[in-house]
């Protein structure tokens, strides 16, 4: 379950490789100028999705550029960067009529959370940022999410799909979603794995929760519970000295 956090500190090793040459060229390459300037960049899509090691992310990374009334602005450069061995495509453009520009990303090759930053400049040239995050599964995390799908989500999933009606509306006590980091992290894996094996009754939780321990093996647990650890937000941090010591 072991993922690697590619954090801002490896983030600022790349950055410093990629810069603004006297031509206007980035890297190398030629870069579009920028027609406009805003006050504001924010997430319209594409934030904490969830793919396999070295895929491409189903939905693009959408970002708008807003100036200091809100309002979407036109031509604005914004440029992305990521640690480790993400691709995004393009790197960077202008924003369209919408104030939007959107690029596709290939996670690298490692498990774990990539970080991407945004970037576009105001009028007075100050830097303006945005933090992305994307979702990297490993082997036993796919076989977690895949678990998850046809378990897991009919109740833990409050949204319907195409391949299934959620059952969550139905339910007294409602479920918490695999991403609900805030409750999640405060439940150990042991616990975690003895409510899928025993049902909820065994962690004093809601008895509406079934047992699955003839239906799934002890391989099959561990791999749910290190997809909920790679998926739930804040990210899981395991406990400590100081709190085994306590």
């Amino acid at each position: 379950m072991r993922g690697r956090w590619l954090s801002f500190a490896a983030l600022a090793l790349v950055l410093p490789a990629c810069h603004r040459t006297p031509d206007g060229k980035l890297d190398g390459k030629a870069t579009a100028q920028p027609k406009a300037f805003g006050a504001g960049l924010v997430e319209m899509g594409g934030g904490l999705q969830a793919a396999s090691v070295g895929t491409v992310l189903d939905q693009p990374l959408v970002v708008q550029v807003n100036d200091a009334q809100g309002s979407p602005v036109k031509g604005a450069l914004v440029t992305f960067r990521a640690a480790g061995e993400t691709i995004l495509t393009p790197s960077s453009g202008l924003t369209g009529d919408d104030g939007q520009l959107s690029v596709t990303c290939q996670l690298g090759s490692s498990a774990g959370r990539y970080q991407i930053l945004a970037a576009t400049t105001d009028k007075s040239g100050k830097s303006v940022t945005l933090r992305l995050e994307e979702i990297a599964l490993g082997y036993q995390q796919n076989l977690g999410r895949q678990l998850s799908d046809r378990y897991c989500s009919r109740c833990h999933d409050p949204e319907s799909s195409a391949e299934r009606v959620s059952n969550y509306d139905n339910l007294t006590v409602k479920p918490h979603t695999f991403t609900d980091g805030a409750f999640l992290n405060s439940v150990s894996d042991t616990d975690l794995a003895a409510i899928t094996t025993y049902g909820g009754a065994a962690r004093s939780k809601s008895a509406e929760m079934p047992s699955y321990g003839g239906t799934l093996s002890k391989t099959d647990i561990e791999a749910l519970v290190a997809y909920i650890r790679a998926v739930a937000s804040p990210p899981y941090r395991a406990r400590g000295l100081i709190y085994a010591s306590e």
